[in-house]
């Protein structure tokens, strides 16, 4: 088959590797340029770079314009392959191969459609995470089902762990699905779009802890903003702090969300959950904390004294 890559960054360049492999002809390589975005100038692998040092001819885009369609169209591809592609390819393109598009997304679709899924899974306390290899059609990543690979999350697996957990599935994914839609078939699974789900992109904003959160899902944000992710971070006294290691507290502590009670083993137990004032949830234990200037301490460091609150955005 001839085939066109649609991809960005090391999910893209995975893909790229993938097709360059499999013994059918990669025509043309379409790439966005590189960008300075918090959750883009991470996993930066080029694929530009890839493509040039294989003879593949590169168009660097943002979005799909006319030249795109032009150059497409002078390929004549039977397929197109896309992976971390960050804006809408419109029906005039996914449509013009003769085996349509391939899309490579890092959830196990139909939840997590969209953007930053690995790092919405963890989160939310998912069991497992994967890639799905799906056909596209109107509606993103809605696609009928080719494949779909899946690895568990373990309790203290943080996003750049099932980072290089599922970006390594994404060579033997296209590999296979690429055998076969080239073999004929085309009896792939329709999502059950009762159980989809969609996410937005990640920002700094929603890397801002909220200790009316309980402390399980706040450990599991700092888990999820693991380096090279922007931390988790919270105020002190008008300060901003990183959180890079935390835990759940053995003990459980009552009082007011935020508040930095008591030393707890190997850190600092802050009280969470906005149902706190009962005394049975358990807190987060802060265990590491880094200040804008990259100094980066023990909790039972940095806080030598207790009392106080941590908070969510600075207090005057």
């Amino acid at each position: 088959m001839r085939v066109v890559l649609f991809g960005y960054q090391t999910w893209g360049y995975r893909t790229l590797e993938a097709l360059l492999a499999s013994g059918h002809e990669v025509a043309l390589a379409v790439t966005h340029p590189a960008s300075d975005h918090a959750y883009e100038s991470i996993w930066s692998d080029s694929v530009a770079e890839l493509a040039e040092a294989n003879g593949v001819p590169v168009i660097l885009r943002n979005r799909p314009d006319e030249d795109v369609v032009r150059a497409l169209k002078e390929v004549d591809p039977d397929l197109i392959v896309a992976n971390n592609w960050r804006t809408w390819i419109p029906p005039d393109i996914f449509d013009l191969p003769r085996y349509g598009t391939l899309n490579v997304h890092d959830s196990l679709l139909p939840a997590y459609a969209g953007f930053a899924p690995v790092i919405w899974a963890l989160i939310n306390g998912e069991s497992e995470v994967g890639v799905t290899a799906h056909m596209m059609n109107e509606t993103l990543d809605a696609g009928d089902i080719v494949l779909q690979r899946s690895v568990p999350v373990g309790p203290t697996d943080t996003a750049t762990d099932l980072f290089h957990r599922t970006v390594d599935l994404i060579g033997p994914i296209v590999a296979d699905s690429l055998e076969l839609i080239a073999s004929g078939r085309r009896d792939f699974v329709p999502q059950d779009a009762s159980r989809a789900s969609f996410f937005h992109k990640r920002s700094i904003e929603d890397s801002r802890m909220d200790f009316s959160w309980p402390a399980e899902h706040l450990e599991r944000l700092v888990r999820a903003q693991s380096d090279p992710y922007p931390n988790a971070f919270c105020y002190h006294r008008g300060t901003r702090l990183r959180v890079v290691s935390a835990a759940v507290s053995q003990g459980r502590y009552g009082g007011t969300p935020g508040r930095i009670f008591i030393k707890e083993g190997d850190g600092v137990a802050i009280v969470a959950g906005a149902d706190a004032r009962f005394g049975r949830n358990h807190a987060l234990l802060v265990r590491r904390v880094r200040l804008d200037d990259g100094t980066e301490l023990a909790a039972n460091d940095y806080f030598r004294t207790m009392g106080g609150y941590l908070t969510s955005r600075p207090t005057a």
